[in-house]
């Protein structure tokens, strides 16, 4: 069993993220999505910067997020076929719910940028383990979106960078497992 809530152990032991592509109706409500964003912003963050921001997207306005996604790309990439262009609208109006998380850093200050990156990186785990912990499934995507400078300018402006598109929602398929690391591969001792 995926995403087991009985304990806050085995959530954790049994998290999964949904493909975002198979998440449905309902997502969290507007009462759980201000839980889940409160629960992303507790996480590590040295100096007490905030160095993150979210961004909710409203079903009301993927047709805008794709039509800001596939702009971008066509002036980029002005050779673009029909398939990707219909890829990535399919990116934008995916999952009932959204947030774009954004790293937002404080460059100002004396904390390197690395730790506040690592920041932004924990309140997006945070986020999905909070949608999970209410019955829900998330994805965490970025792909040619999360790196694009256009992109990026609908939601904020530099130096922040998209850390990722968070899409929520029901799994409207059973979840699937992927291959776990093997522990005597990632884990070693220290020896002096």
């Amino acid at each position: 069993m995926f995403n087991d809530r009985t304990t806050p152990l085995s959530l954790l032991a049994t998290r999964r993220s949904g493909k975002p592509r198979d998440l449905v109706a309902p997502g969290p409500d507007a009462a759980e999505l201000e839980t889940i964003l409160t629960i992303a912003a507790r996480t590590p963050d040295h100096g007490k910067l905030a160095p993150w921001r979210f961004v909710v997207v409203g079903s009301e306005h993927r047709a805008a997020l794709a039509d800001v996604i596939t702009t971008a790309y066509r002036a980029e990439r002005p050779q673009a076929g029909a398939t990707e262009i219909a890829s990535l609208v399919q990116f934008a109006e995916q999952a009932p719910t959204l947030v774009v998380v954004l790293s937002s850093p404080k460059t100002e200050s004396h904390i390197p940028l690395w730790e506040q990156e690592m920041s932004a990186g924990a309140a997006c785990m945070n986020l999905l383990h909070a949608a999970h912990a209410l019955g829900y499934a998330g994805g965490w995507l970025t792909g040619w979106p999360s790196y694009s400078s256009a992109v990026r300018d609908a939601f904020g402006a530099d130096p922040e960078r998209i850390a990722g598109f968070m899409f929520l929602g029901t799994p409207s398929r059973q979840l699937d497992e992927r291959p776990r690391p093997i522990l005597e591969n990632i884990v070693t001792k220290w020896k002096p």
